[in-house]
C-alpha cells in the first residue's frame, strides 16, 4: 500500500478510536459460585424448617466469605499481566482469506487459572478458524497450520508461562467492500477457585480496507495479445481509423490501401523495380473514457458489485493502453472523478470506488448524463451503466443529440432475468414431475406484461442504435468480458 493510501487509513482510524475506551473490566460470577450459591440457598431453606440446621448455614456463609474475597483479590492482582499486540496487513481483497496474529506478551510469571481470548473482528469479516502456536517453537508448515475452534478460543496456560510472547493466529474472511475496524482484544480470566471471572478488554485498535478482488488485473494487460486466455475475443482490425506508428516491407496479406506510394517511389530493389512500402498502423491513443455507474435503486447488490468490477477492470486495461479515465457516479453516491493517465491513476480510482455500494433511492440517468457533458472537455468515450427503463427513452431524448455530435455513449443495461423466465413459459399447461398443469388467468396475464415489457424494451434500444449510440445488453456474470469486447472494437474501429 502506497504512503498516501497509509495516511488516509490512519486519519479514518483515529476519528473511531477517540471513541473507544481503554482496558473496559467487567466482573462476573464464575460456575463455582453460581453451585456454592445454590447449594446454600437448599441449605438456607431447610434452616428455615430445622433449627439445628440453622447453626451449619451460618457458619458455612462465614467460611465461604473469605475464600470468595481472597480468590477475588488474587484475580484481580494478575489482571494486567497480559498484553495483545495485532499485526494485521492494512487491506485486503474480498472473498480471499485473511491471516491475523496476535502476540500475546506477559509482564509476570503469575497467571490467572483459565485463559480466553476473542479478538473484536469487524462485522464485514466472518471468521474461518482459529489456532495459535508458541512463539519459541520453530514456525513449521504443520505448526501453522490453524485448529478447527471459535472465539472465544482457549489459551495453553503453559506455553504462556514458559515463553515471553506466545503468538495466536486465525484466518477471515472479508466478505464486504469498505474500510474496516478491529476495536480490541478482550481476554476471559478464570480465578484459582473458580469463583470469579473477569472480562478485560484492551484498546487494541487496528484499521484498514477491503478492496475488490482483482486477480484478474495482472491479466488485463495481456487482454487483446492473447485472447484464448479469457473469455475476451480478438477483434480484426477495421479501416484505418488508427494512428501511425512506422512505415516496412509490404507483406502477403496486406491490404493495398494501406501501402505508402510515396514512400514506395523512392525505394527500389536491386533489379530496378519498385519495393512497396505499407503504412503501419496502432490502436490510437490518449483517449479519454469515462464510467457513469448508477448507485441507486436500478442497479441492487449483485449487479452493482459486478458492474464496478467491470468498470475498474476496463479502467485498468484502457490505462495500460494510454487512455485517460474518470468516473462518476450517480444515485445513492454524487461521485467525480476527473480524467487522469498513467497506472497511478488506477491507484487513485481504486481508492476512491472501492467502498462505493448501491442503495434503494432514485436515481436518474439524464441529471447524470448533463453533470457528465458540463465537466467533459473534449471527445470522450462514455460508458453508462444502470438497468435501462421505457421511461428513459423519453427524458434522454432531450440530451441525446449533444452526446451525438460531442461524445460516443455506450448504455450498458442488464439482463432481467425475472422476465425472461416468465417469457418462457409457452401454450396454457406445463409439465411438472409427469402431470399437466395450466396457467392461471394471473398468470398468463403476468406472461404477456413481460412480453410487452421486453418489446418496448427492445423498441427503446434499436432507436438508441439506429440514432448513433452504443448498446449492450448483458449479465452480471459476463460483463466483464463483454464491456472489454466492446470497448476493443471501439478502439479498433476508430470511432473515437
Amino acid at each position: 500500500m502506497r504512503k498516501t493510501e497509509k495516511i488516509a487509513v490512519k486519519e479514518d482510524a483515529e476519528k473511531t478510536m477517540n471513541a473507544v475506551k481503554k482496558d473496559k473490566v467487567l466482573l462476573m460470577p464464575g460456575r463455582t459460585f453460581f453451585i456454592l450459591a445454590l447449594l446454600y440457598l437448599v441449605l438456607g431453606c431447610a434452616a428455615f424448617f430445622l433449627s439445628g440446621v440453622f447453626v451449619i448455614w451460618v457458619l458455612t456463609g462465614a467460611g465461604l466469605i473469605p475464600f470468595i474475597l481472597t480468590d477475588l483479590l488474587l484475580l484481580i492482582s494478575v489482571t494486567g499481566r497480559l498484553q495483545a499486540d495485532r499485526i494485521v496487513p492494512s487491506s485486503a481483497a474480498q472473498k480471499e482469506s485473511l491471516r491475523i496474529k496476535l502476540l500475546i506478551k506477559k509482564t509476570s510469571r503469575y497467571l490467572p487459572r483459565s485463559i480466553k481470548i476473542f479478538d473484536i473482528y469487524p462485522d464485514s469479516m466472518s471468521c474461518i478458524n482459529a489456532g495459535s502456536q508458541s512463539s519459541q517453537q520453530p514456525h513449521t508448515e504443520d505448526s501453522a497450520k490453524p485448529a478447527d475452534a471459535v472465539f472465544p478460543a482457549e489459551i495453553d496456560r503453559k506455553k504462556l508461562k514458559d515463553a515471553d510472547t506466545y503468538l495466536f493466529e486465525y484466518s477471515l474472511m472479508p466478505e464486504k467492500r469498505g474500510l474496516w475496524y478491529f476495536s480490541g482484544t478482550q481476554f476471559m480470566f478464570g480465578s484459582f477457585l473458580g469463583f470469579w471471572k473477569l472480562r478485560v478488554t484492551h484498546d487494541n485498535f487496528s484499521a484498514g480496507r477491503t478492496y475488490p478482488n482483482f486477480r484478474q488485473m495482472a491479466q488485463g494487460a495481456n487482454i487483446h495479445w492473447n485472447p484464448e486466455k479469457s473469455d475476451v475475443t480478438q477483434i480484426r482490425k477495421r479501416g484505418q481509423g488508427l494512428e501511425f506508428e512506422s512505415l516496412r516491407d509490404y507483406q502477403e496479406g496486406d491490404s493495398i490501401r494501406s501501402i505508402d506510394w510515396r514512400a514506395t517511389s523512392r525505394n527500389r530493389r536491386l533489379d530496378g523495380k519498385l519495393k512497396l512500402i505499407v503504412r503501419n498502423y496502432q490502436e490510437e491513443q490518449d483517449q479519454q473514457i469515462l464510467f457513469i455507474i448508477d448507485s441507486g435503486y436500478r442497479l441492487p447488490g449483485l449487479q452493482f458489485d459486478s458492474a464496478l468490477e467491470a468498470m475498474l477492470l476496463l479502467s485498468y486495461t484502457a490505462l495500460k493502453k494510454g487512455d485517460a479515465v474518470a468516473a462518476a457516479s450517480f444515485g445513492a453516491h454524487d461521485l467525480w472523478i476527473p480524467p487522469r493517465k498513467g497506472m497511478r491513476a488506477y491507484t487513485s480510482l481504486m481508492n476512491r470506488l472501492y467502498d462505493l455500494h448501491s442503495a434503494p433511492v432514485p436515481s436518474s440517468p439524464f441529471s447524470a448524463m448533463e453533470k457528465a457533458l458540463s465537466r467533459l472537455h473534449r471527445r470522450s468515450f462514455i460508458v453508462l451503466i444502470s438497468n435501462f427503463r421505457e421511461e428513459d427513452g423519453e427524458s434522454l431524448s432531450w440530451i441525446l443529440p449533444r452526446i451525438n455530435q460531442q461524445h460516443l455513449l455506450l448504455m450498458v443495461s442488464f439482463i432481467e432475468p425475472s422476465f425472461y423466465k416468465l417469457t418462457a413459459r409457452n401454450g396454457k399447461e406445463y409439465s411438472d414431475g409427469g402431470k399437466s398443469y395450466k396457467y392461471t388467468d394471473e398468470e398468463i396475464l403476468e406472461t404477456a406484461a413481460a412480453h410487452a415489457y421486453l418489446s418496448n424494451l427492445r423498441r427503446l434500444y434499436r432507436k438508441w442504435e439506429h440514432s448513433g449510440l452504443l448498446v449492450l445488453e448483458t449479465s452480471p456474470e459476463n460483463i466483464s468480458s463483454a464491456l472489454i469486447n466492446k470497448y476493443l472494437s471501439v478502439k479498433k474501429s476508430g470511432k473515437l
